[in-house]
């Protein structure tokens, strides 16, 4: 059985940071793309970053870039994502995912993780 877990949420200041980690098993995803989405109360989830499997090639959404960064671990299991300089609208709950395709199109990701709250106070 496939599973992703985040962790690595919790509440923090503006200006400060975070690092969410997310581990998966049940299957190697040497093929895919990691990505990290995210979703506010009341809005639709939106794409924050994704990476190929090698590392090679990433992809950031315009309101994070220069302020995340997306990341593969040396254990082969694991993606990061290092968040700098938090502003509050950065408060949603944080999601992995695992898709064929380097893309910011959360229906194009197959399998996911059940989330982490990241809430940042002004």
């Amino acid at each position: 059985q496939v599973q992703l877990v985040e962790s690595g949420g919790g509440l923090v200041q503006a200006g400060g940071s975070l690092r969410l980690s997310c581990a998966f098993s049940g299957r190697t995803f040497s093929n895919h793309v990691m990505g990290w989405f995210r979703q506010a109360p009341g809005k639709e989830r939106e794409f924050v970053a994704a990476i190929t499997w090698t590392g090679n090639n990433r992809q950031y959404a315009h309101s994070v870039a220069g302020r995340f960064t997306i990341s593969t671990g040396n254990a082969k299991n694991t993606v990061y994502l290092e968040m700098n300089s938090l502003k509050p609208e950065d408060t949603a709950v944080y999601y992995c995912a695992a898709g064929p395709v380097l893309t910011g199109a959360p229906s194009v990701y197959d399998y996911w993780g059940q989330g982490t709250q990241v809430t940042v106070s002004s």
